[in-house]
This record gives C-alpha cells, structure tokens and sequence, in this order.
C-alpha cells in the first residue's frame, strides 16, 4: 500500500490486486489493477516504467482518464473522452515511457452514470455541462484525484509531465506533493454533437483549446502532444516536407462529376485539413482550367492563420479577367502565364503576371524556380488533378494527401493520373499514414521517403 505524498490527510491509500500484459492496437502495455479506500477498483496502463526504475529515470508522461462509459465503451459523440483515450495510448505507447491511470468513479465528474444522463436530458433542454450538474444540485466537478495520485506513487512515480489539457488536474495534482513538471495539452478534432461540450469546458472551466496547440503551429513550435501535432508537425519542421500536394476524391477515383461539378466532393472537416495545410504553407498553386471553373478563393478561414500567396499556373491565359483570385486582393496572387498570352497593360495591384519560358506543358520546377526566387518556399499544390499529377510524377512534391470521400460517381474528371507500370512488382508503395476526418478518410504520402529509397538503385544505374 502507497499513498501519494506520504500524508495520511493529503492523500487516500490503495492496494495493488494484479499485475499482468495488455496487447492493443496502439502496442502492448503493463495493466496494474488497484483498490482503493473507498471500494472503488482504478487500472494503470503503463508502458516503460518498472518497480525497480531508479530515482533519475526519465520523467514519465502519464494521463489520468476519467471513467466515461458513453464516450470510452459506448463510442458516445456528446464528448470527446473516447477519442482522448485512444489518442492518449498513442502518444503514451510512441513516448517509451508513460501511465494512463484509468480513474474509476468519474462518471460525469464525478456523479455518477445515471446522474450524468439526467444531466444530458437538461442539457437537450438547452442547458450547458456546468448548469445541467449545478441544476441536479451537484458541483460542476466532483472529481478527486486523491486515488489516482496514490496509484502513481505506488506505480513509484512521484514526478511527471502531465498529458492534460485540464489545468485543474495541475493543480490538484500539486496540492496532493505530486511534481508536475509540465503539463502536455491533449486535443482531439471537435465534432458537431460535441463542439458545444468543448466550448462549455474552455470557456467556463479553463481548458485548453485546441487553438492553443495550432498557434503554436504557425509560429513554427511543434506542440508536444496532440492531434494537430502528429498530423501537421512534420510540416513546420526546417528539414520537413517543402512541396505538399493534396486531392479530394470519391472512392471510384474522381475529383469532379462529368460537368465538372467539385463542390462538396469531401466533407466539412476536410475542408479544415485543407484549410490548416494553406496556412502552412507559403503558396498555393492551382491550375488555370481548375481556376477557371471552380473560382476558388484560396485564402484560410476555417482555422487561424495567414493567407497563402496564389498561384496559378495558367500557360493558356484561360483565368476569365472576373474571376476572384485576379479581382478580390485578399492575397498577393501570381498569374502565371505563357509568353504568348495578352494580358491587360494593367493589373490590379494584388496580381503579379508572370511569363513563363514556353507555351507548351509546364514543368513543375519553373513553376518552384519562380516561387523559390520571391522567397516561397513551403508550398501547396492543391488542383486539379492534372498539375498534381504532373507535380508527383516529376518527382517534386514531397508529401501527398488523398482524402477519399465515400461517394460514387461513376463518370467524371479524374484524380491522380501517374505514368503506368506493367507490373504489380514495378508498383511505388511509399509509406502512409491514415485517419478519419468525419465520413472521409485521409491518406497522407510521403513520397519523399521513395526518393531517398531509390536514391541508391538511381546511383548504381549511373555508374
């Protein structure tokens, strides 16, 4: 039996019952189960920590989770804990060395399952997390941590870094002698049903939000943690990808129907991905046909974060004079043109004309000389889906995202197009990573890793 700082007044004691090895999806952990004073029965899922560790072994990250039958069991969309689960055993299993604590007598902040389901039936009626609890007559959050602290300090552990984006957690975790060194925000994507819930726990009970982790993002920080981390971290480190390219398809390969219609090809949380990456991003560039029928803004609204400069590779001059991205001046635009086309004597001042060296197809590295020339650096190839295919099959984007929506067009304009192979064996399979975005699924490329495979073979070749 442990208690948490020694202090019979500061903290409850719990017994160990077992000890045993848990396999998941996200690797295979320690699973410690504990009883504590009050009858109530906690798990710990640790991965890297033993009895035995000594005194100066590497701070762990751990999480204290609360019980949350509908969320964690249930896969409930009224919170985000299911999701914080998982993602949590994630980053726990890839840090080498963490706890999830599962704390057991949470329920609803701590009042119970049933209570918390007359909660939601008030909240149905109009009333928000915190003023349903209050209006049972229970505290916004009856939760105590005195169980959970005495599950570490038995687990040994008296010094951590938080992964929380629950300041009160902090706190209370301090009250109780525990030395949180640092507290890592946990912040998965909000959902429809959810995102009143979210908003309900950072403006009236101080959590994080998951602006705080994209903030850090645009100014170049990798947050430590989270959604947004593992899924746009890569893009803000110097030695990451430079040239992303990314399509929205149906499941049969299309990117429009057969009169060209695009619109809502992917879901609203892709369009936010879309969104994050162009804030990312120093230009955008996008094909002059693609320009022309779909007259896209190219600017970021959904998330925070600065327009991109516009490109648009139209060697024909078929951009009509009206379209938005040549009249709206909402960012510095680049019209990109063959060294035949007439264009006006004067453009408006948001607009550069830029010939390029030949009428004919244009070859993506002109279209990055140029770019690179006025300092452009990260850059997003967004449409359509012939100048994407030009970019991949040049060898010049490094990182490629296909969302695939799950509709069926069955005639229309296609996606990625590549040169072919005659055989299966002939094939490129570069690494992947996927994930859910609402109906949609994500499917991000990372055809860079392939250069630097084939890097070798090309040299031998050579020789």
């Amino acid at each position: 039996m442990q208690n948490a700082s020694g202090d019979p007044d500061r903290a409850t004691s719990v017994e160990r019952l077992a000890d045993t090895v848990l396999p998941t999806r996200h690797g295979r952990f320690r699973m410690t189960a504990f009883r504590g004073g009050t009858g109530v029965e906690h798990v710990a899922l640790s991965v890297g920590v033993h009895d035995d560790d000594p005194p100066d072994a590497r701070t762990p990250l751990v999480r204290l989770h609360s019980e949350c039958l509908t969320g964690d069991a249930l896969g409930s969309h009224r919170c985000d804990c299911g999701e914080q689960l998982q993602h949590s055993l994630h980053l726990l299993a890839g840090s080498g060395r963490g706890v999830l604590v599962y704390v057991r007598g949470h329920e609803g902040r701590g009042i119970g399952l049933v209570e918390k389901l007359r909660a939601y039936a008030l909240q149905d009626a109009g009333l928000d997390t915190v003023d349903a609890n209050l209006r049972l007559g229970h505290l916004a959050d009856a939760r105590t941590y005195d169980e959970a602290a005495a599950v570490l300090a038995d687990l040994g552990i008296h010094r951590l870094r938080l992964l929380s984006s629950n300041p009160a957690k902090e706190r209370a975790l301090r009250a109780l002698g525990v030395d949180v060194v640092e507290r890592v925000p946990i912040v998965v994507p909000p959902r429809p049903e959810n995102a009143r819930y979210l908003r309900t726990k950072r403006e009236r009970m101080g959590h994080d939000g998951p602006d705080d982790a994209w903030e850090l993002l645009l100014d170049g920080t990798v947050p430590e943690g989270g959604v947004l981390a593992e899924r746009y971290g890569d893009l803000v480190r110097p030695d990451g990808p430079q040239v992303l390219a990314q399509l929205g398809l149906s499941l049969d390969g299309f990117i429009a129907c057969r009169t060209g219609d695009a619109r809502s090809v992917t879901g609203e949380a892709d369009r936010e991905h879309l969104h994050r990456l162009r804030a990312l991003v120093d230009a955008v560039v996008v094909g002059g046909v693609t320009a022309a029928v779909d007259n896209p803004r190219l600017t970021v609204r959904e998330v925070a974060g600065e327009h991109p400069v516009r490109a648009v590779v139209d060697p024909r001059g078929r951009l009509p004079l009206a379209s938005g991205l040549l009249t709206d001046g909402a960012a510095p635009t680049l019209w990109m043109v063959g060294p035949d086309v007439g264009v006006p004597a004067e453009m408006p001042a948001h607009v550069e004309v830029v010939r390029l060296g030949r009428p004919g197809p244009v070859e993506p590295e002109e279209v990055l000389a140029e770019l690179r020339r006025r300092g452009l650096r990260r850059v997003l190839v967004e449409g359509g889906g012939r100048l994407v295919s030009a970019f991949v099959d040049a060898g010049a984007v490094d990182r490629l995202y296909l969302t695939t929506a799950p509709v069926l067009v069955g005639e229309g304009v296609p996606g990625l197009r590549l040169a072919g192979v005659d055989t299966m064996a002939e094939a490129t399979r570069p690494p992947v990573r996927r994930w859910v975005l609402g109906e949609d699924v994500v499917t991000e490329v990372d055809l860079a890793a392939v250069r630097v495979a084939d890097a070798p073979a090309r040299r031998v070749a050579n020789l």
